[in-house]
């Protein structure tokens, strides 16, 4: 009787320890989005309250995402995935933070490619792990896996833009121009409007007719990405650079239009903390204006 009595008060013990560890998380909740700092010190301590509960675990993970800390978040999803090592979005998520301290060099990108392929190998619909882990093959130099995995992003979510682009980035970057082609073509296809992801490939697009020498082609793309360019992002001062630059370029030159937005791009990049970084922009669309007779 003892003996069950005690057990029986441990049962209520761990029962009681859970419920607290859910009120922690759920008052966590509610202010991870203005406060995570705080929302994390409550997930963890709850995580102290409920170690197996893998939810929580999660939950700080992506309060330190809100941070930034990649590092936490890496090694707090080490832990979800130890508990809970069926949950893809767990795996996507460690080699998301892995790969963002590859970047920073704190780490090598080869530690990634483990969480996305345990990514792969729970949901192999997930077509962000095949994306990020080309990504991770690409940093790595096996451009054929690279390839391999960005294609198969696409056969899972040919809806995703962004997709496209990242893989005719790199057969443009291989040599390989007519599968770029065909790859962005595909993409203007599925793409809606509206897309932000189509300024790049039209951009790109463009590039590749710019290669073959094909004129006429690289305007039209790059008239089409001018018309989808954010306002307020860094792509619509690169893209008045690239048209205006163009346009000063044919033969005949379209004048008033290659000014316009030569003189434009020169408003926006050649004053203050943005002139250093276009400095030969500027030159060139100074020179390209005074010779259109521009001032």
């Amino acid at each position: 009787m003892v003996g069950l009595v005690a057990a029986s008060a441990a049962g209520l013990g761990c029962s009681r320890h859970r419920q607290e560890a859910v009120i922690l998380a759920n008052q966590a909740d509610k202010e991870v989005a203005v406060n995570p700092d705080g929302a994390a010190n409550k997930y963890e301590q709850a995580t102290k309250l409920d170690p197996n509960n893998h939810r929580i675990f999660f939950k700080l993970a992506m309060a330190h995402k809100k941070q930034e800390s990649w590092d936490k978040v890496a090694s707090t999803l080490a832990r979800a995935t130890q508990i809970a090592p069926k949950f893809a979005n767990y795996w996507f998520e460690r080699g998301w933070a892995l790969e963002q301290q590859a970047k920073k060099k704190t780490i090598s990108y080869e530690e990634a490619k483990e969480p996305y392929q345990k990514c792969i190998e729970n949901d192999p619909n997930f077509a962000d792990c095949y994306s990020q882990l080309g990504n991770v093959y690409l940093w790595t130099d096996d451009e054929q896996k690279a390839l391999e995995n960005l294609t198969k992003a696409i056969e899972h979510n040919p809806s995703e833009i962004r997709y496209y682009a990242a893989l005719a980035d790199l057969y443009t970057r291989l040599g390989y121009t007519k599968e770029a082609e065909q790859v962005l073509k595909e993409a203007k296809s599925f793409a809606k409007p509206g897309d932000k992801y189509l300024f790049g490939v039209h951009s790109l697009l463009a590039s590749v007719y710019q290669d073959r020498g094909s004129t006429a082609e690289m305007v039209s793309e790059l008239e089409a990405a001018k018309a989808v360019a954010p306002s307020d992002g860094p792509e619509s001062v690169q893209i008045l650079w690239s048209l205006g630059s163009t346009y000063a370029t044919l033969d005949p030159p379209r004048k008033q239009e290659a000014i316009q937005m030569l003189k434009g791009f020169t408003t926006r990049a050649c004053k203050g903390s943005k002139a250093a970084s276009f400095k030969t922009e500027c030159e060139t669309a100074n020179t390209l204006v005074a010779r259109l007779g521009g001032q």
